[in-house]
């Protein structure tokens, strides 16, 4: 019968598994094409064209700098830097056939600046990058064209420029891609392209970002403009300023390197600098504080905004106001003007500087800002390291780190452009290292620390760690979610709990049903067959008519004793959460139409009572009502439901004779207590005879879930789950267990 009534189950679980199965595979199948398509739109080649800089707008957060000193500076993007391969870089690496065009402006007297394009792997360092480059150089005067890849392949006959290239001046300068095709087209800005020069790649980088790029001289660029390209681009571009097409050296040719770099002055200038009487920086000093005195200085820029600062070997200077060029840092400059001492360094006022030659950018000092603090290195380039404590916006987008080194604080000031996505980048407490001119001066100081440090561009400041991992607020957030993963495991448990017990009155349902069509059936078929036989028999047969006559009064208690379990394994009476309903309504049918009186009552305020505890109290109380009414023959039943504070009371009463509790226990008094062991319920049985039977089971009941109780209602279930896992190890271990 329990076999015939499992048979149903596999059936079930079979169709749970096949939903689950389809479930899971349609969540695959949607997450790999959720992948897929992530993919293709990640690796579109027109993703993000047509482009055009925000420089105009002071934002530039999409470029990466490697090596250089790149700074927005009137809405152009521009690197002081005399550094070679200084390069900017921006864009998908999955961009094709695409062009890029901007306007050039060179600030040196030596290298080139120009344009990079189809660029990938990159590092810091001469043409340490993969790609085509573009750009105009200076030295020969030539529009140069070439492939880098951790090397340098130049056409091998660079296009010529008649008229020259000139430092200060703008350019526009244009490189497409096309297949295999790499064009470039140069010209004045705001005028035609008047020199073209193409390669054909036949093993081609086909793929890459986009970039600005200079070699051994500092530039300015504007106007970024990026467009996909089609074979007309290519076709017109060439056509324009009548380009031809030319292949690449199979072996590194000559470079930038190998070309004799054309003197910025002529012998007679040169003649008459080394006439000069200069002195050293360190020198005004000695100046009087009373009246200023006339002073000629030679030094390296370390610094051109926000401050004008030159360096030598025995110190720096400050130089508010100059006549001169443009300057940009790594030139070698000389400056002569009026000396004022300071406390800690010297300032030239009305200063006219004259650049001498390109110099590479001059290493920083290496201090603790303890060292940095006594004013010896003011106006000096250094290089310090702090713990990042604050960070703000300052006066015109500026912003301002606050920095500790110990018990010795500072401060550091990057100009506004790129250092805005630095401010949502740098965490509060990283250490970092840092490059930029130290400066003692009450006027960016505000007497709030001993020295700041003025930052030329993004890439003077190194991220050398982040902040302590086991910070207060990642302490915090680790005791949240454990808290939080501790009330989902509470909630799965008890959710697995219910649905376990579910399953258990399901099987019992089944049983139910079974039984029904199975035993009960035969029982009343068999009393029938037993009725006809009686019928049918002649008389003067007492003997055997009193045999069928207990036949079938076995039949019928046998057919009753089956509708009752029936009727406790049915879980229909148990939908509902009002236990004293349920019971009524099985006390109801039991009575059958008699004179027994049931009474109802509830107590307390009503609370969820878990399903195995719902379904114990209700088998126990069952069971009661039965018993009074089967021996007791009560004239009244008292069903009483009490809720406590943690628990719940089932009282069941009866004014029949009762009886000595300890003179026999029946089977069902025993089974009544055994159930309520299952539960973890205390079972009391009073009774004397002549005043009847009341039995009382309280049960606990979960408490109430609150924010303070659940960890240890948690630990609780943990330590009561490690418990029964080590009693059943110990069980299944026993040398004699069964």
């Amino acid at each position: 019968m329990r076999a015939t009534a499992l048979k149903a189950m596999p059936g079930k679980a079979a169709s749970l598994v096949r939903r689950r199965i389809l479930v899971g595979a349609l969540l695959t199948l949607l997450l790999l094409s959720a992948m897929m398509a992530l993919r293709t739109w990640r690796e579109n080649p027109l993703r993000g064209l047509p482009y055009r800089d925000s420089f105009a707008a002071g934002k530039a957060e999409e470029w990466r700098a490697f090596g250089g000193t790149w700074e927005l500076v009137d809405g152009a993007m521009r690197n002081d830097s005399d550094e070679r391969g200084a390069k900017l870089l921006s864009g998908s690496p999955w961009w094709h056939n695409y062009s890029i065009e901007a306007d050039i402006y060179l600030l040196g007297n030596s290298g080139d600046a120009g344009l990079t394009i189809r660029s990938g792997d990159e590092e810091e360092g001469v043409n340490a990058y993969r790609g085509y480059y573009a750009g105009v150089r200076i030295t020969d005067n030539s529009l140069v064209l070439g492939r880098a890849d951790h090397g340098w392949m130049e056409v091998a006959h660079p296009s010529r420029i008649p008229e020259g290239i000139r430092p200060f001046q703008w350019y526009h300068l244009k490189l497409l891609a096309y297949d295999c095709q790499i064009v470039a087209a140069f010209g004045p800005r705001g005028q035609p392209a008047r020199t073209a020069l193409g390669i054909t790649d036949d093993n081609c980088v086909r793929f890459g970002r986009v970039g600005l790029r200079s070699y051994s001289s500092g530039g300015i660029w504007r106007n970024v403009v990026i467009r996909p390209t089609t074979h007309q681009d290519l076709v017109a571009i060439q056509a324009s300023a009548g380009g031809r097409d030319s292949s690449l050296r199979s072996a590194l040719p000559e470079t930038p390197d190998s070309i004799e770099p054309r003197p910025a002055l002529n012998p007679q200038q040169q003649a008459s600098i080394a006439r000069a009487e200069t002195q050293s920086i360190a020198s005004l000093r000695l100046t009087s504080f009373a009246k200023p005195a006339s002073a000629t200085v030679r030094g390296v820029v370390v610094l051109t905004t926000p401050r004008l600062y030159v360096q030598d070997s025995s110190g720096g200077v400050y130089i508010p106001k100059y006549k001169g060029p443009l300057l940009k840092v790594g030139d070698e400059v000389e400056a002569a003007g009026e000396a004022h001492a300071g406390d800690f360094s010297s300032t030239i006022d009305d200063a006219t500087v004259q650049v001498l030659w390109a110099r590479t950018p001059m290493p920083p000092v290496s201090v603790t800002a303890s060292q940095a603090s006594t004013g010896k290195y003011d106006a000096t380039f250094i290089e310090v390291r702090g713990v990042l404590t604050g960070k703000d916006h300052g006066p015109g987008n500026t912003l301002i780190l606050d920095l500790d080194q110990g018990p010795q604080s500072f401060r550091a000031i990057l100009n506004p452009g790129r250092s805005d996505y630095l401010f949502d980048r740098l965490k509060i407490g990283s250490i970092l290292r840092l490059r930029g001119i130290c400066v003692v001066d009450a006027a960016l100081t505000h007497n709030l620390t001993p020295f700041v440090l003025l930052l030329r561009s993004n890439e003077d400041l190194d991220v050398i760690a982040g902040p302590p991992w086991w910070s207060t607020g990642h302490i915090v957030a680790i005791v949240v979610a454990v808290i939080l993963l501790a009330f989902v495991a509470v909630v799965l448990y008890h959710r697995i709990e219910n649905w376990r017990l579910r399953a258990i009155l399901d099987e019992r349902s089944c049983l139910a049903h079974e039984m029904h069509d199975t035993l009960a059936q035969s029982f009343a078929g068999i009393g029938f067959q037993l009725q006809a036989i009686r019928n049918g028999l002649p008389g003067g047969m007492p003997a055997l008519q009193q045999q069928i006559e207990l036949a079938s009064d076995l039949v019928r208690h046998s057919h009753e004793e089956a509708r009752r379990s029936i009727a406790t394994l049915r879980i229909e009476t148990l939908q509902s959460e009002d236990i004293v309903a349920a019971l009524e309504a099985s006390a109801l049918r039991m009575i059958g139409g008699s004179t027994v009186h049931v009474i109802c009552e509830t107590d307390g305020n009503a609370r969820p009572i878990p399903l195995r505890t719902r379904d114990t109290l209700y088998r126990i109380g069952q069971e009661a009502v039965a018993n009074a009414v089967r021996h007791a023959n009560p004239t009244q039943v008292i069903l009483r439901l009490r809720y406590n504070k943690n628990s719940v009371c089932l009282y069941i009463e009866d004014d029949g004779p009762g009886f000595v509790p300890g003179s026999s226990v029946g089977f069902g008094i025993r089974g009544m207590r055994r159930r309520a062991q299952s539960v973890s319920a205390t079972f009391q049985l009073e009774s004397q005879p002549g005043t009847g039977t009341r039995i009382r089971v309280e049960a606990p009941l979960p408490p109430r879930m609150t924010f303070t109780s659940w960890p240890r209602l948690f630990w609780k279930y943990m330590m009561e789950y490690w418990w029964n896992a080590r009693a059943t190890r110990a069980a299944n271990s026993h040398p004699y267990r069964g």
